[in-house]
């Protein structure tokens, strides 16, 4: 071949690379829902197989203390998903969703700012806000409600009905729905996580994570010819509740193979002053008193949804890859929030312990660090901003969280945030910093402190320990100042002195 042609064909090759590189890169936010940070192979959860989930820990940078701010309800994904679609922290965006139910303020919101820099927007999954899904994002495919239909919801007033047995000391057993306070024992069996015509997941047809797979894919195949990047918004319902998923993926995880988290207690002796009785939804889900049986058996069923949810993110991922390799393409993955599972006696995701608002959280893409872990805290809402930063886009004032990029890159050594603030409705109240954790329940007068650099588990309560009083004293009041910045209402300051 003539040396002309060589330099020809290298000079187009030269600039084709380098307008890929100045392109604005497709993104591509995975959102899980009741993912702990446990729940994760590659970050140390032997027990469980997340081998495409693993490739995102591997090939990217996983940031190991990503954390939910909390929730004004019980249904704690509304407050999460609230934040991360307007950038607003959790007070802020209570007051800001009320504009969303009237119509209003959709312009001020993830999928609109992508959109307003040239980006075709595409969302599918779990929605759970109360602007429109249409009114944020240009495609939509599914949108699915908070989790898949199950028997609670086709019985109205349960949490009321509970709550009267209660006073009249009437066991509760009888009044459960098919599905809840289960299993009693070895035994029990009326309801199967592998069962079809429960509904559920499977209501549609086929099971819910696997739609979203094919709507993905669907899109990729649509975009593939496209000038404009894309950006999508693909959340998967699992693995919240009901944890369905087909049998082989339960036969991977037979019950005499899976260990009692450390932290497991039958049951929490604060929990209905904290809001997580048997009332409670998600707490119900289990027998009081917790059993080592009935917490494996949810166990295998939640690792065996996250598991068939996994292998659906490998064929997301396999198709990115061969589309371009992943030269011009940035995938997000989080979850809305963690679960506890058994640990502290509790069921659900309501507590301010590290197993219910602590995700995984982790980034891969162009000039983002292979197998790099940081553990500088971030809020899993950072991934807004993130996007914003790798889109080219200015982060508008109002939106609160910040990007990992620098983090991510290593141009930022230190969090961007001076600590971490938690609350669940008027319950609860959690500062994080420096390796301690001061919890607050108001209506018990109760303060925690949990040393979580010796003690992840949260085992062992310091407050009333005199070395630990100067701990106390300054979380409190730095506590005290986060209230005010994030204007949180809820008085704490009378608790103080009961310590």
């Amino acid at each position: 071949m003539p040396k002309y042609l060589l330099l020809i064909l290298f000079l187009w090759f030269s600039f084709k690379d380098r307008q890929s590189e100045s392109k604005q890169p497709n993104i591509v936010f995975i959102f899980a829902d009741d993912m702990t940070y446990t729940a994760l192979n590659a970050l140390g959860n032997a027990e469980i197989s997340t081998p495409n989930l693993n490739r995102l820990v591997r090939g990217g940078t996983s940031f190991t203390h990503a954390f939910n701010m909390g929730g004004w309800n019980g249904a704690i994904c509304v407050a999460s998903r609230a934040m991360i679609i307007s950038g607003r922290s959790l007070w802020e965006a209570n007051q800001f969703r009320k504009g969303w139910i009237n119509g209003l303020d959709t312009d001020k919101s993830w999928g609109k700012l992508m959109e307003s820099a040239g980006y075709e927007t595409f969302m599918t999954g779990k929605w759970h806000i109360d602007a429109k899904a249409e009114a944020i994002f240009q495609n939509v495919v599914h949108v699915r409600p908070g989790m898949p239909g199950d028997t609670w919801n086709r019985n109205p007033g349960m949490a009321q009905k509970i709550i009267e047995a209660k006073s009249r000391n009437v066991p509760i057993d009888g009044i459960m729905p098919l599905g809840y306070n289960r299993p009693l024992d070895e035994n029990d069996t009326l309801w199967s996580a592998s069962d079809t015509t429960l509904g559920g997941y499977w209501e549609g047809g086929r099971h819910w994570s696997e739609v979203l797979k094919e709507d993905a894919l669907g899109f990729l195949e649509q975009s593939k010819d496209r000038e404009n990047p894309f950006f999508m918004y693909l959340a998967f319902n699992a693995p919240h509740d009901p944890r369905q998923a087909p049998k082989e993926y339960l036969d991977r995880y037979p019950i005499d193979r899976i260990s009692l988290p450390k932290s497991w207690l039958p049951e929490y002796p604060f929990k209905d002053s904290i809001g997580n009785g048997p009332d409670l939804r998600d707490e119900a889900l289990a027998p009081f008193p917790r059993t080592p049986y009935a917490i494996k058996k949810h166990t295998q069923e939640y690792y065996a949804l996250i598991s068939h949810m996994d292998d659906q993110i490998g064929a997301i991922l396999d198709r990115l890859k061969a589309d371009d390799g992943m030269k011009n393409t940035y995938v997000i993955f989080t979850a809305d929030h963690g679960i506890a599972m058994g640990r502290h006696g509790l069921m659900g995701k309501q507590s301010l312990f590290d197993h219910s608002i602590r995700v995984p959280f982790m980034i891969m893409g162009p000039g983002i660090s292979k197998g790099k872990k940081i553990d500088e805290p971030i809020y899993l809402q950072d991934a807004m901003a993130t996007s914003l930063e790798l889109a080219g886009i200015k982060k508008p004032d109002y939106v609160f969280f910040n990007s990992v990029v620098d983090l991510a890159k290593g141009n930022q050594p230190k969090s961007h945030y001076e600590a971490i603030y938690g609350a669940y409705t008027n319950t609860q109240r959690m500062i994080r910093k420096n390796g301690f954790k001061l919890i607050v329940y108001p209506k018990l007068k109760k303060i925690l402190l949990l040393d979580v650099t010796n003690d992840p588990e949260e085992e062992s309560d310091l407050a009333s320990d005199l070395t630990y009083q100067i701990n106390v004293d300054s979380l409190f009041n730095e506590l005290l100042e986060l209230q005010q910045q994030f204007k949180d209402t809820i008085d704490i300051t009378s608790i103080r002195s009961l310590k």
